[in-house]
This record gives C-alpha cells, structure tokens and sequence, in this order.
C-alpha cells in the first residue's frame, strides 16, 4: 500500500565560521507524515506505530507541549493565534522517528497547507539538550522559500543570543532541503543544512534505513555531546543560559528583522 506518508534519506551538515572554524556532517533519515493518515487505520505497518511501542514511532508527547493533545489540534491552536488560515489543509511534519523507545528531534518543520494544497505556513520547532521546546512561525510563505527571524530561543550553549536566523526550504518533492544561516551585524556565525532523498514509507524501506543507521536519535544526542566537546577543545566557551520563553511557543513574523 502506497501512503501520503513518506522518508527522507540524507545528511545533516553543521559549519560555523567563527570565533573557531568547525564542521561535520553525518547521515540521517526523517520521517515526512502527514498527520491525519496518522490515525486511519489503513496505516498499518509492522515497524511503525503511532502513540505506541515499536522499533520506530512517533508520539504526541515527543512533539508540540509535550502533552497527550494530537499534533494536529496544537498546530491548527498556533496557526489560529497568529492569523493563519489553514482551514481544511494537510499538515506534513517532517522529523526523526522514536527509535527504540527514544526520541530527540533538535528541529522538526511542520508544512501547513491550505485546502486547495497552497502552502500557508512553516512551523519550525526547537528543542534544546536541557528538555525546553519553542516554535518560530514564519507566516510569509510568499518569499520563494525563505523566512528571516531573530533568535528568541537559548540552543546552542556557545552561540549568544543576539542572533538572525534565515531560513530557506526546498521542497518536499523528490528531495528536500532545508538550509538555516545564523549571523550577526558583523556576517556569518553559522550555517547547518539537512538534504534528503524521498524514499516511500515501507517496513522494507525502514528496516533498510535501521539497518543503515541505527539508534539515529540516540546517535544524535551523542553527537551533540561530541561536538560540544570539540568545540570547547577548540577554546569555546559556554554562554549562560537565560530563563526559557514564558510560553512554549513563540510567534514571530516571517519578516522580522
């Protein structure tokens, strides 16, 4: 059975510019679902469930507040708070499956499309090392792809906050890629990318993918580990964290300077 749902199969690259030069790239997979074939029971794969346990998942809880409340209702709540209008289209969310009973997305896009399959909004959600999410909506889909926001959001313990964050989408189609540049007044302090390869969504191919790449989120958090410890190596230095946003999401316009 052929689903709306699919894979992406790629690579995440991270390379900042200074105060040091460091970069890496390792191989990835993200799951690309759209979340109301989520809950129709035609979805039946073997290595996949939804709010269950399974080789590969995906939960409510590891998303959005982190409550029980589907996906799509938190999404449908911040698109309404900042003046979107969605009504009756899909909402895809791109992301890494729970594998293995653990789960840790550092970014996860959810793509809001309108009835008639325009694109009306980008959702991009955050989540940091220390357990705290937030959400950036750029609402300007108008823009080819692109977005700008200033930082609101405390991530990576040795960049300061007084940062613009630019975001470029291509995609999904074939491929995706999502490109976002960090800089300051002065230029560049960082670029990091993902880019994957559309694959369809089969307990073959997910079973390719573990085989290929297994534990990816647990992968992940040791590789945040690793290169922090890099870049303090490297003579970095960590930057105090400052409380987290009142709310957990943040709305903020795609054109914010």
């Amino acid at each position: 059975m052929t689903f709306r749902s699919s894979l992406y199969v790629g690579t995440v690259m991270h390379r900042r510019f200074r105060p040091r030069h460091h970069k890496f790239r390792y191989r990835a997979f993200w799951l690309f679902v759209d979340l109301d074939e989520l809950s129709e029971p035609t979805m039946r794969l073997r290595l996949f469930s939804y709010n269950r346990g399974n080789w590969f998942g995906l939960h409510d809880t590891d998303h959005g507040d982190g409550s029980a409340t589907p996906l799509r209702l938190q999404v449908q709540h911040h698109l309404a708070q900042a003046g979107i209008d969605a009504a009756g289209g899909s909402i895809k969310l791109l992301c890494m499956p729970r594998t293995l009973g653990y789960s840790f997305n550092p970014l996860s896009v959810y793509f809001c499309y309108r009835a008639d399959a325009a694109l009306a909004a980008l959702l991009y959600e955050v989540h940091n090392t220390f357990g705290e999410r937030t959400y950036i909506i750029p609402v300007d889909t108008g823009s080819g792809g692109r977005q700008h926001c200033r930082k609101t959001f405390y991530v990576s313990p040795f960049m300061d906050m007084d940062l613009r964050y630019d975001f470029e989408v291509d995609g999904p189609s074939d491929r995706i890629a999502i490109a976002i540049r960090v800089s300051t007044a002065e230029g560049a302090v960082m670029h990091a990318s993902l880019a994957g390869v559309r694959r369809e969504l089969t307990d073959r191919a997910l079973l390719g993918v573990f085989l290929a790449n297994p534990a990816i989120t647990l992968k992940v958090m040791a590789a945040i580990h690793w290169e922090a410890l890099r870049l303090w190596l490297k003579g970095l230095r960590l930057r105090r964290r400052p409380a987290p946003p009142v709310s957990v999401v943040t709305v903020t316009s795609a054109t914010q300077d």
